[in-house]
């Protein structure tokens, strides 16, 4: 874990992924390259250790469901352990927050604002699709 946090800092990526032997970084916006790796290549995030630098209750909902082993978050939301401490999941973080601001910290996260209200990782999941192609449709930059 300490490799991959060292990677998460000095290159700047917003997630590191290690599975396998394998790691892999990533620079996309918010959940996107999470979603894409649980929609897509779920295998390799099965039995994963990750680094993020931010990590809300939408995030914590794909690393579970994904069956994440061991997450470090320097950010991580409130709402987000909460979804944790349901799993098997093992997190280290440097920072705790009551939740996750949007990218103008003029409120909050809009993905932490619609997963709020969810008791269990299952009803995160289709809003998070729904937000995720959202969009997709709507802005090129999120890709996934």
């Amino acid at each position: 874990m300490e490799e991959l946090i060292r990677m998460l800092r000095s290159e700047g990526c917003s997630l590191v992924v290690s599975n396998g032997g394998t790691v892999r970084t990533f620079w996309g916006w918010g959940v996107s390259d999470l979603h894409r790796l649980w929609r897509e290549e779920p295998e390799f995030l099965q039995g994963a250790s990750l680094a993020d630098k931010v990590v809300g209750k939408g995030a914590a909902a794909l690393m579970i469901v994904g069956g994440v082993k061991e997450v470090f978050a320097g950010v991580v939301s409130e709402p987000a352990l909460g979804l944790f401490r349901q799993s098997a999941v093992k997190v280290s973080y440097d920072v705790k927050t009551a939740g996750i601001n949007n990218r103008s910290n003029t409120g909050r996260c809009p993905l932490e604002t619609l997963c709020g209200p969810c008791a269990t990782v299952e009803d995160c999941l289709p809003l998070i699709d729904r937000f995720v192609q959202g969009l997709r449709q709507q802005d090129g930059r999120f890709e996934g």
